[in-house]
């Protein structure tokens, strides 16, 4: 009978069915273009740049400092604490002839600072200067943006420099009013008894404008010359330090972007790298492992009302930019895999799994470059497992472009 023939065709067709094997499920990408950067992450941490160690100038007994912490300090107007030698610091032949000669090193420190500081400030017009005719003529479309970024950190550094520059000169006529102070006190028989009277007290000042870092010496004690007291600088003039792998810092450059996170504020804030120092040193990591570090010191390009309460030594995360364009063929990294030593994919082609070799370029971790062998919104599987050969059929969730 007919019907009986068209049960058993349905039967058949159906355990055909039930043994064909299951299309597998994967999770898909797709190939996007866009910018792609690669950047190396490591935990810094910020630091004052120019910071200055008062040490006590003679010995005698000090008395107790009531600065704190943060407490806001004036250069040679805000008395930190006082000395009362009471005639401990009177020299003899010998020390005098000492004193002498440091105030001359220190003359000669001061003149050496002043002229630092005025070549600073005339490298540092000039590259203004340069900056405003860069820009000037990067909107006429005369020069291009690497030429403007150039021109902009040129400015920068040397806006810096001045700024070191000045802070030095500052600590120099410090250092020689000391020494000046030193050597008349030393000489107790040049003045009367009532100049001999104010000499037992040596007032100890502020050299520079800025904040209290941090207190050495908080009690009175009686402390012998050169005994640190406090630390003061300008605790919102900072700059990052970062240690990095050194095989990592060789592939850092002047003026790389660095986008510092996770320090407590809601934006992320963006830094420029100023150097990589050239000296290496062996730091043993968390797991016991000897590592190759050199440290990479950034300026901050966001101001100053960006990033309010971030203080000396903050813990950041900085992403260092060690490379990146526009434009770039991309895919998820997980994507990939080796054969034979050659960079492979599954393309998702009409359900089934296509096994096709590309050539890769950079890599973030998370995406990296196809040179070829990919075109833009083309799917791939990715994390390809056992089950995934050439040919298979596969059922494929949403392609994300990641």
């Amino acid at each position: 009978m007919p019907w009986v023939y068209i049960a058993g065709g349905v039967l058949l067709v159906l355990i055909v069915i039930g043994l064909m094997p299951k299309p597998v499920s994967v999770e898909t990408a797709r190939v996007k273009t866009g910018m792609l950067r690669v950047t190396v992450d490591e935990e810094g941490r910020t630091r004052v740049k120019n910071r200055y160690v008062i040490a006590a100038p003679a010995a005698g007994h000090m008395r107790r400092i009531e600065l704190k912490p943060g407490a806001k300090v004036e250069a040679r107007g805000t008395l930190l604490t006082s000395l009362e030698t009471s005639g401990a610091d009177l020299l003899d032949a010998r020390s005098l002839a000492q004193a002498e000669a440091r105030v001359r090193a220190a003359e000669a420190a001061r003149d050496q600072a002043v002229a630092r500081r005025e070549s600073a400030k005339a490298t540092a017009e000039l590259a203004r200067t340069e900056l405003d005719r860069v820009q000037s003529l990067f909107a006429q479309v005369s020069v291009s943006r690497q030429d403007l970024d150039a021109a902009v950190t040129r400015a920068r550094t040397t806006a810096e420099e001045g700024r070191a520059s000045e802070f030095g000169a500052r600590i120099a006529e410090y250092e020689l009013e000391q020494a000046r102070a030193l050597l008349m006190r030393g000489r107790p028989e040049a003045a009367g008894d009532t100049a001999q009277e104010s000499l037992a007290t040596l007032p100890v000042v502020s050299p520079v404008s800025g904040r209290v870092l941090r207190v050495f010496q908080e009690s009175a004690r009686t402390v012998v010359s050169g005994t640190p007291l406090l630390e003061v600088g300008d605790a919102t003039d900072l700059e990052v330090i970062v240690e990095v792998l050194s095989r990592d810092g060789v592939a850092i450059d002047q003026g790389a972007k660095v986008f510092l996170e996770q320090w407590g504020g809601g934006e992320a804030l963006e830094a420029k790298v100023r150097l990589v120092e050239p000296s290496a040193f062996t730091k043993i990591s968390a797991l016991g492992v000897e590592e190759q570090r050199v440290n990479v010191i950034a300026d901050f390009v966001d101001a100053v009302e960006k990033r309010p309460t971030l203080g000396d030594a903050y813990r950041v995360e900085a992403r260092i930019v060690v490379w990146e364009k526009d434009a770039v063929t991309q895919v998820a990294a997980g994507a990939l895999f080796q054969r034979g030593g050659r960079w492979q994919v599954f393309v998702v082609e009409n359900g089934r799994a296509r096994l096709r070799e590309v050539k890769t370029g950079r890599s973030n971790g998370v995406m990296t470059q196809i040179v070829e062998g990919l075109k833009t919104e083309e799917v791939v599987i990715v994390y390809p497992g056992d089950k995934i050969v050439e040919g298979v059929r596969v059922k494929a969730g949403d392609a994300v472009g990641r």
